[in-house]
């Protein structure tokens, strides 16, 4: 009787913004995201090398797919989650966040950054060369602006994550350097999420927009540098935000992609640069500045390691770092809404 009165109840209460989204344990199997839609959208961005070039770079039209819920009202009560890939391009298996959170009341917009700028860079090494971290970001609040425009959407409640290589774009994002530079008109992201994103770049203004950072990284990620990524976390801490650091033991890059435990790649973790208050960027050791490609390819062909790094799917840590990416969402969401 007591249950089916709390049900009763629960009908009649009205559905506030805080309440128009519901993360599950576990998020939501393929069944359930049936009939969540994908659209392909299209929005202004730049190409801007580095920070300081923001506002005098070349305008780009971007490239997303946006997954809205079912029925999603039209009274900007929908939060939602703007997603950066890494560099090896939006994956089919992490494109799956996009209709998991839809079913659970969260839109998503996925940013294509390689795929918009193939006239640039079609390669994987060309991409890594020509398209910067700088234009992730570009991205980033351009696709913000995008969703504050739709009616569904709360402008309030929009969440920034990324992955690898968008992960330190998501970092950099939150910089108040960054953002200012990007959104003049104060629209601002009201949490970031890292997944294992190699902590590369300090800025020496570390003001942030105050919003929270969730970084999330395995402990046997050979990418990840724990010491440098404290350092950047506590950069960013005095800089105004809470940051959260889960590592999960015995996890390595990209647990939540399709493949098999494997080596990969080239390694990046030794790379250090530095992030001037006039946007330039310059790498800690050798002092050169990543002003074009030329030097871009110099500076990351002396700091990368020739040995590869592990990656490998691990659903029992998926399944963890989907606990801890929901519980971040609703308390970013909860508190946006108040």
């Amino acid at each position: 009787m007591v249950g089916w009165l709390l049900v009763a109840v629960l009908l009649v209460l009205p559905v506030t913004p805080s309440m128009a989204f519901h993360i599950t344990d576990p998020w939501p199997d393929a069944a359930a995201t049936e009939g969540i839609e994908r659209q392909t959208v299209t929005f202004d961005s730049s190409d801007p090398f580095v920070p300081r070039d923001i506002g005098r770079a070349p305008r780009r039209t971007v490239r997303g797919v946006l997954f809205l819920p079912l029925h999603a009202p039209p009274d900007h009560s929908v939060p939602a989650v703007v997603m950066l890939h890494g560099s090896a391009g939006m994956i089919y298996d992490r494109a799956q966040y996009g209709p998991q959170l839809a079913a659970m009341g969260v839109a998503v917009l996925l940013v294509e950054t390689y795929v918009s700028r193939e006239d640039m860079a079609s390669r994987f090494i060309d991409r890594v060369i020509h398209i910067t971290e700088t234009m992730f970001v570009a991205d980033a609040y351009a696709a913000l602006h995008y969703l504050a425009g739709l009616p569904q959407i709360d402008p309030r409640r929009v969440v920034l994550a990324g992955f690898s290589y968008g992960g330190m774009a998501t970092q950099y994002a939150l910089y108040e350097q960054m953002a200012r530079a990007l959104s003049p008109d104060g629209l601002r992201f009201a949490g970031h999420v890292a997944y294992y994103a190699p902590c590369i770049a300090r800025f020496a203004d570390s003001r942030t927009t105050g919003a929270p950072l969730l970084m999330l990284y395995g402990s046997d990620d050979e990418l990840i540098r724990p010491q440098r990524c404290e350092q950047v976390a506590d950069d960013l801490r005095a800089g105004g935000s809470a940051v959260t650091i889960i590592a999960y033991p015995g996890a390595v890059h990209q647990w939540d992609g399709g493949m098999s435990r494997r080596l990969i790649g080239r390694q990046l973790a030794g790379c250090r640069f530095m992030v001037a208050r006039d946007g330039s960027v310059r790498d800690e050791r050798t002092l050169l500045p990543m002003s074009g490609p030329f030097l871009r390819k110099l500076i990351l062909g002396l700091c990368t390691g020739s040995q590869p790094y592990p990656i490998g799917r691990d659903d029992a840590v998926r399944a963890q770092s989907n606990r801890d990416f929901g519980a971040f969402l609703t308390r970013v969401f909860t508190a946006a809404a108040d």
